[in-house]
């Protein structure tokens, strides 16, 4: 894996979404597998999609599956962004309680909900074995992500 610049895969992005105007999982696990791939500090990558008041896993990107493939809205880290619509970054998920262990490698995590129309449909989760792994940097790319795919959920 090589580590790419944001602006850069923010466009190839936009050329993967481009040539599918349909929702459809297929397209969401070719962005899910080109950032995967993209980042070296993104070990595991995954959409969860709102279903009534749980999170279910979507399409997702890893070693190995996660552990936890649907959570009450409102519980863990990404049951907490879609609660409140607001992007989480974690430095160190072993000092947040509402951290839910899927990977004992990991050391941080970022979760940026997808909103459609105002509200919450889906969110971006992405887990890294580095601590302190998300910037700003990575919230802006991701959050205009997040926005580019609303339409394809």
């Amino acid at each position: 894996m090589v580590s790419i610049r944001y602006d850069v895969a923010r466009n190839k992005i936009r050329d993967i979404l481009s040539k599918s105007k349909e929702k459809n999982v297929d397209v969401l696990q070719k962005v899910v597998d080109f950032l995967y791939n993209s980042f070296d500090k993104y070990s595991w990558v995954g959409i969860y999609i709102v279903k009534g008041d749980t999170l279910v896993l979507g399409p997702w990107r890893g070693k190995e599956a996660a552990e936890h493939t649907r959570i009450p809205i409102g519980k863990g880290i990404c049951g907490s962004a879609a609660l409140t619509g607001k992007t989480e970054i974690i430095p160190d998920v072993n000092k947040d309680n509402r951290y839910l262990s899927c990977f004992i490698s990991t050391k941080s995590e970022i979760v940026v909900p997808i909103k459609k129309d105002g509200k919450i449909v889906a969110e971006i989760d992405i887990d890294s074995d580095i601590q302190d792994a998300f910037t700003v940097e990575d919230k802006m790319f991701l959050e205009k992500i997040a926005d580019m795919l609303k339409e394809h959920i």
